[in-house]
């Protein structure tokens, strides 16, 4: 079976929303998991596509961008750990019934404001928030807040084992 990447999921055009994650985020490391603010350059990145990953750069920026809040558990057991906070344009892997109906795949990476539902998701408009931006020498799932969430980098496709 050819190995899922990201230009087979019809969610997954490139947006003109930034991408990153907001202040708080907790990041999945070799040391556990630490809010995004504090990692730093060479830090060792747990990630679902190639294991661990050495931490680039972080990128931190002030931006104006729809959201989307997410009740935790409503993604399945854990998923999210907590409430969460993500931009309406961050891609989610989804390996559920979501990624069946939205894509008609086993799993998909899906944009976050496609998830909506209005109650257990909602869009909670434009906000301004500070954003980290992760980056790596290549486009990987990175697990954050118990969600698997795409770390992409200049739109490379991430591959993953079907």
């Amino acid at each position: 079976m050819k190995p899922f990447s990201a230009e087979d999921s019809a969610q997954t055009q490139p947006v003109s929303e930034p991408a990153g994650f907001v202040l708080g985020s907790n990041i999945l490391t070799l040391d556990g998991e630490l809010p995004v603010e504090f990692l730093n350059v060479g830090d060792r990145i747990i990630t679902r596509d190639a294991g661990m990953v050495v931490l680039r750069d972080v990128n931190v920026i002030e931006v104006e961008c729809p959201m989307v809040w997410i009740m935790g558990g409503s993604l399945g057991h854990d998923k999210p750990e907590d409430d969460t906070y993500l931009l309406a344009s961050q891609k989610v892997l989804v390996r559920d019934w979501r990624a069946k109906a939205l894509t008609q795949q086993k799993q998909a990476l899906v944009l976050a404001e496609s998830l909506v539902d209005g109650e257990f998701i909602r869009l909670v408009g434009h906000q301004r928030i500070t954003i980290f931006q992760l980056v790596f020498d290549a486009s990987h799932i990175v697990y954050v807040d118990g969600l698997e969430l795409a770390c992409e980098q200049n739109q490379t496709s991430i591959e993953l084992a079907a």
